[in-house]
C-alpha cells in the first residue's frame, strides 16, 4: 500500500554464520524459528509494500520463503562474513530490490530476527517518529540497566586492580544518582532513502529515539533464547 504515498521496502537480514550459537537464526521461539518471527510480524502491516530476506544460506532462505519472506537475491559472501558492514548489507538489499521488483523505496525498515519480541506497533512507531518528526532515520532503544552503564563499568588494571571506566564511577554507588543510558535492541531501524543510499548514514545524525518500555531481549548467547521463550509465555498469558 504505501506510507502517505511513499514505497516501504523492510529488509529481514540473516546470515548463516553464527560464533554464539550455531545456525542462531533457524533458532525456535515458542515453535517459531527467529526468521520465522520476524516475517510474521511484517507482513502483518499493510503499509510495508516488499518484505525481503537479505541471506547468504539456502537453508534459511528456505525457511524465510516459507514464512512469507521474497528472497529475490543472495547475499554476496562480502557482505555475510563476521566484520560485514550492516549498511553495505542494508545498501546492497535496497538497490538489488529495486532493481528486482522495478520499484524505487523511500522508506526502509530493517528487522533482525535476533530481535523476536517485536510487535507490529513497534514498527509503526518507528516509521512515524522518522516521518512525521522530519527525521532522517530512527531505531528503537532500551533503557540500559543502571549496573550495566558506564558509571558501573569497571577495568582491570595489569597488577589485577579494579579501576572505574568513568573518574565520576566512585561516587555513584546508588542506582538513583545515575544518569539515564540507553541501547540499541535491534527491534526496528527505519531509514529514508536520501540517509542511507545518497549520504551512507543511519543512526549518525537526525536519528530519533524510539523508546520500548517493555522487556525485551536479543538473541546473542543461548541462556538468551530461553529468556526470550519465558517472556513469550508470560505476554501470551497476559494477553
Amino acid at each position: 500500500m504505501t506510507w502517505q504515498g511513499k514505497n516501504v521496502l523492510a529488509v529481514v537480514p540473516a546470515r548463516g554464520g553464527s560464533k554464539s550459537i550455531p545456525r542462531k537464526n533457524l533458532a525456535k521461539i515458542g515453535g517459531i524459528s527467529l526468521v520465522g518471527r520476524a516475517a510474521r510480524v511484517a507482513l502483518q502491516i499493510p503499509w510495508i509494500d516488499r518484505t525481503i530476506l537479505s541471506t547468504d544460506d539456502m537453508e534459511i532462505a528456505q525457511e524465510g520463503r516459507s514464512h512469507g519472506l521474497d528472497v529475490p537475491f543472495m547475499r554476496p559472501d562480502n557482505l555475510a562474513g563476521d566484520f560485514a558492514n550492516s549498511k553495505d548489507m542494508w545498501r546492497h538489499a535496497w538497490f538489488a530490490a529495486e532493481q528486482h521488483y522495478g520499484l524505487r523505496f523511500d522508506y526502509s525498515l530493517l528487522l533482525e530476527p535476533t530481535s523476536p519480541l517485536r510487535t507490529p506497533d513497534d514498527l509503526e512507531r518507528t516509521i512515524r517518529a522518522m516521518v512525521e518528526g522530519g527525521h532522517d532515520a530512527a531505531a528503537t532503544i532500551s533503557r540500559t540497566p543502571a549496573h550495566y552503564t558506564p558509571h558501573k563499568t569497571l577495568t582491570i588494571s595489569q597488577d589485577g586492580l579494579i579501576g572505574f571506566y568513568l573518574s565520576e564511577g566512585a561516587s555513584h554507588s546508588i542506582r538513583q544518582t545515575i544518569p539515564p543510558y540507553f541501547h540499541r535492541n535491534g527491534i526496528c531501524y527505519a531509514v529514508t532513502r536520501d540517509a542511507l543510499i545518497d549520504r551512507g548514514t543511519l543512526i549518525e545524525k537526525n536519528c530519533a529515539a524510539v523508546v520500548v518500555e517493555r522487556t525485551v531481549v536479543n538473541i546473542d548467547e543461548p541462556l538468551d533464547l530461553k529468556v526470550a521463550e519465558w517472556l513469550l509465555a508470560e505476554a501470551e498469558k497476559a494477553a
